[in-house]
């Protein structure tokens, strides 16, 4: 299992569009992949479920990585994050 903390810079936080795409790239992954934010974790690959967590501009979320490639799959995530929110 892998984790990373992520503060949201997208002035817009986890709206439509990109939390569309961050569920079209989690569920591509092998891996299971977790977003947390407060005491409510949601998958990543769930748009709704994405939509409903409210995250905001400098919110901090914990993305969490279980199973198979789970290096790919963080730097997938990671990459995601840094380049589009």
């Amino acid at each position: 299992m892998k984790t990373f903390d992520y503060t949201i810079t997208d002035a817009l936080g986890i709206h439509a569009r990109p939390a569309g795409v961050l569920a079209k790239t989690a569920k591509a992954l092998d891996s299971e992949v977790t977003i947390t934010k407060g005491e409510k974790t949601v998958g990543a690959s769930m748009l709704m479920m994405l939509m409903s967590l409210g995250v905001k501009q400098g919110d901090t979320i914990t993305v969490t990585i279980k199973g198979g490639d789970e290096e790919k799959s963080y730097q997938a995530m990671k990459d995601f994050l840094e380049k589009n929110l």
